[in-house]
């Protein structure tokens, strides 16, 4: 497929509108929505390179509308999440160069495992999330390791990333899973904004797809952040395992099989 405003048929562009919904659902639930976004992106014809610019371009739309969603309701504290912001802006500035200087390969197999790990330790630890907890490391440092560290991740390869921001922000911040997942979209759209420009700098994405695609994930994110506002930490729970082991099997099918 090349980057032309030709090349999408209405078929296609129904496809990939309803691919992005269904991501934009799941995603800002739980994370992961990029197990369904780029598959169908790679699904239509659309090169590789050009599908990972796109599926940024794509993902935006719906962390930001998920974010935006989370924010009015009063479940995003920006003051406190600040320094987060601008950890992962930096550590996705560094993951993006380093990307087109190293292999990813290593990491392709090491994150599969990391992932199963997230999931077996959410899925024996029932309370988990269920209230807001002590935080076990300072805000600021938090976000210097987790933001730095995270940032740099979702540059340089990306799959699971927002199944770890959840997690940590439980774990070690104290947050429950509704806050964690809220937060969650800010980290994760300060992560996709900035890989998202250097691919529009490197000339990889399709704009056309992305718009289409966008406003399936937009409308996707909304009515997943609603459903999450609503119905509280039980729900967010069943579908974090569901998304995570989901991500767990495609990531271990595609590594090693």
């Amino acid at each position: 497929m090349e980057a032309s405003l030709d090349t999408l048929s209405l078929f296609t562009g129904i496809f990939l509108w309803g691919g992005g919904f269904l991501a934009g659902f799941v995603d800002s639930i739980a994370g992961g929505g990029g197990i369904i976004s780029l598959p169908v992106l790679l699904s239509v014809g659309i090169p590789p390179h050009q599908a990972l610019g796109t599926n940024k371009l794509q993902g935006s739309f719906g962390s930001f509308t998920a974010a935006v969603n989370y924010t009015r309701k009063g479940l995003v504290d920006f003051k406190a999440i600040l320094p987060g912001i601008l950890f992962t802006a930096l550590g996705a500035v560094l993951g993006t160069v380093a990307i087109q200087l190293l292999s990813a390969d290593f990491l392709k197999h090491v994150i599969p495992i990391l992932l199963a790990a997230v999931f077996l330790y959410t899925l024996f630890s029932p309370d988990m999330g269920s209230r807001e907890s002590e935080p076990k490391m300072a805000a600021l440092f938090f976000y210097l390791l987790v933001g730095l560290g995270l940032g740099f991740y979702d540059g340089f390869f990306g799959p699971g990333t927002g199944s770890f921001w959840t997690l940590l922000f439980v774990l070690l911040l104290g947050l429950d899973l509704k806050k964690a997942t809220a937060h969650t979209k800010i980290t994760n759209f300060t992560s996709n904004f900035i890989a998202l420009s250097v691919f529009i700098i490197g000339g990889k994405v399709l704009f056309l797809a992305g718009f289409i695609m966008g406003c399936g994930q937009m409308v996707g994110a909304y009515v997943g952040s609603r459903l999450v506002i609503r119905n509280g930490v039980g729900f967010v729970r069943v579908f974090f395992l569901t998304v995570v082991a989901v991500t767990v099997a495609r990531l271990f099918y595609v590594t090693y099989v």
